[in-house]
């Protein structure tokens, strides 16, 4: 049985092998996101430049990242990178003071940076033509995520300010619409 741990950093795992998945038949990299002023292409690279500023904080030494064209190569070569780190449980379970109090890099995983690949992933398939439709425990996750977050999540550069959804609207649409998204 996988220990606490263990459990979150294979739900943040998961939920990768989700988003590779969906780069595995890429669009128009550099289609517009419902990101303001970011390309497909950039929802990835502002993905890999947070985990690897993340791991970096926490005094992991990384091999400077490959240098290619393709998002998803660039994507898939920095989580072969991250697998290899998340190995290391006394690195994953080492407690340390994060934006909400002591927390660890496994809890911030499965916590903040499994909702950023949740949301951009659907980012990146909206700017496709094709977003994905979350599940409900993708949507658990988004929505603990934003009640935690609080006000602080409409900060400049975060997500946009919450939009009206209609009456009646299925969960997804509403949980876009506190992240400033229209489904």
């Amino acid at each position: 049985m996988l220990g606490r741990m263990d459990a979150q950093t294979q739900s943040f795992l998961t939920q990768a092998a989700t988003f590779t998945a969906l780069l595995t038949d890429p669009g128009d990299w550099e289609a517009a996101s419902p990101c303001e002023q970011w390309t497909a292409a950039d929802v990835v690279a502002h993905l890999v430049e947070t985990e690897r500023g993340t791991l970096e904080s926490r005094g992991v030494l990384l091999p400077e990242p490959e240098l290619t064209s393709d998002p998803g190569q660039a994507w898939s070569a920095h989580l072969d990178v991250l697998r290899d780190v998340l190995a290391d449980e006394t690195l994953t379970t080492a407690s340390y003071e994060g934006m909400f109090g002591a927390t660890t890099l496994a809890d911030t995983l499965a916590e903040f940076y499994r909702f950023d690949l949740i949301v951009h992933g659907w980012d990146i398939g909206r700017a496709w033509g094709r977003p994905p439709r979350l599940t409900d425990a993708e949507l658990d996750t988004v929505e603990a995520l934003i009640d935690k977050t609080g006000p602080m999540l409409y900060s400049e550069g975060v997500c946009a300010s919450p939009i009206l959804t209609p009456d009646g609207a299925d969960r997804q649409t509403r949980v876009l619409g506190r992240l400033g998204r229209e489904s």
